[in-house]
C-alpha cells in the first residue's frame, strides 16, 4: 500500500474527532506509568465519579456552543438546584419533589436565557452572566448565605455509590450523553442546530425558526445544569451557594478541546465528553504527582490556549 494511501484514511481520522480520544489515551498511559496510583481502582472510580456532573454540563454546552454561544449560568443553575434539593425535609420520600423543582428551576432559567438572546438580541455572554448574577443574589436571599439542610440518601447514593465499581452517576451521563447524541446526529432537530449554528443566515431563509432553536438549546443547557447540581450536591454530601464553582469555564474548555467549534457548526457529544475526561484526568494526575492545587488553574490555563491554538490551525 502506497504512502498516499494510507495518508488519507489517518488524515480524515485527525480531522474529525479522533485526536482528542487518542490524547486521552496517551494522557492515561503516561500519567499511570509517572503514578502507578493513578490506575488503581480507587483512583479511576473516584475520577469517573468526578467525571459526572462535569460531563453532564458539557453536554448541555455543546448544544449552546453548537450555536455559537455560551452559558455563563450553569454553575449558578447547580448551586440552585443543589440548594433546592436541601430545601425539603431530606427524606428520600421527597426525591420526586425534588426533581420536579430541579427541573423547573431549569427550564425557567433556560427560557430565560434563550429569550434574551433570541428576543432581545443579547450576547450570549452578557445574558448568561446577567442571570447568573440574578440566581445568586435569589439564592443569597432565600438561604440568608447560609443554606442548610440534609441531602436525601437517594440522592447521596446516585453521586457516591457504585455497581460493580461503575458509579450510578456516570451510568446516568452516558444515558444522557446517548440521548443527546442521538437527538442531534439522528433528529430533525439536531440538524438544525447545526445549520443555526453554522449559519444562522442561511438558516432563516430556508425556513428554520432560528429564536425557537435557540431557546431550546438553552432550555437543554439548564436542565442539564439543574441535573448535574443534583449529582454533585450527592457526591459532596453538603451544599452551598457555590456547589459547581467554575463549571461554567470547565465547561467550555472541555467542549473545545474536544473539538466543538466556538463558532458554531461543529463538533460531536462525544468528542466534548472525551474533552471532560481530558480535564478530570489532568487534575487528578497533578494533585498524584505532589503539585499544588494552584497548579490546576495554570495547566487549565495552558489547556485554552492549546487548544484555541490547536483550533485556529485546523480552520
Amino acid at each position: 500500500m502506497s504512502a498516499a494511501a494510507i495518508r488519507t484514511p489517518v488524515q480524515r481520522l485527525l480531522q474529525g474527532g479522533t485526536p482528542i480520544y487518542l490524547f486521552l489515551v496517551v494522557l492515561i498511559v503516561v500519567a499511570g506509568v509517572a503514578a502507578p496510583a493513578f490506575l488503581s481502582a480507587g483512583n479511576v472510580s473516584n475520577m469517573l465519579q468526578q467525571l459526572a456532573p462535569l460531563g453532564i454540563v458539557v453536554i448541555g454546552q455543546t448544544f449552546v456552543i453548537l450555536l455559537g454561544g455560551l452559558d455563563l449560568s450553569v454553575a449558578s443553575v447547580m448551586a440552585t438546584a443543589a440548594v433546592a434539593a436541601t430545601s425539603f425535609s431530606g427524606r428520600d420520600r421527597d426525591v420526586p419533589a425534588i426533581i420536579g423543582v430541579t427541573l423547573a428551576i431549569g427550564v425557567l432559567v433556560g427560557l430565560a436565557n434563550g429569550l434574551l438572546v433570541a428576543k432581545r438580541r443579547v450576547s450570549p455572554f452578557l445574558a448568561t452572566l446577567a442571570v447568573m448574577v440574578v440566581l445568586q443574589g435569589l439564592r443569597f436571599t432565600w438561604t440568608h448565605g447560609a443554606p442548610s439542610g440534609n441531602v436525601p440518601g437517594l440522592l447521596r447514593a446516585l453521586g457516591s455509590q457504585t455497581w460493580h465499581g461503575l458509579p450510578y452517576a456516570l451510568m446516568l451521563m452516558l444515558v444522557l450523553g446517548a440521548g443527546a447524541a442521538v437527538l442531534l446526529h439522528r433528529a430533525t432537530f439536531g440538524r438544525r442546530v447545526y445549520l443555526v449554528g453554522g449559519g444562522p443566515v442561511m438558516a432563516r431563509l430556508v425556513g428554520i425558526d432560528t429564536d425557537r432553536i435557540t431557546i431550546a438549546v438553552y432550555v437543554i443547557s439548564a436542565v442539564m445544569a439543574a441535573i448535574a447540581g443534583l449529582v454533585l450536591s450527592g457526591y459532596v454530601g453538603i451544599v452551598d451557594n457555590f456547589v459547581g464553582r467554575g463549571f461554567e469555564l470547565d465547561s467550555i474548555v472541555a467542549a473545545v478541546i474536544g473539538g466543538v467549534a466556538l463558532s458554531g457548526g461543529r463538533g460531536t457529544i462525544g468528542g466534548a465528553l472525551a474533552g471532560a475526561a481530558v480535564l478530570i484526568a489532568i487534575f487528578n494526575a497533578v494533585l498524584l504527582f505532589g503539585l499544588p492545587v494552584q497548579a490546576q488553574i495554570i495547566i487549565k490555563g495552558v489547556v485554552i490556549v492549546a487548544a484555541a491554538a490547536f483550533y485556529v490551525k485546523r480552520h
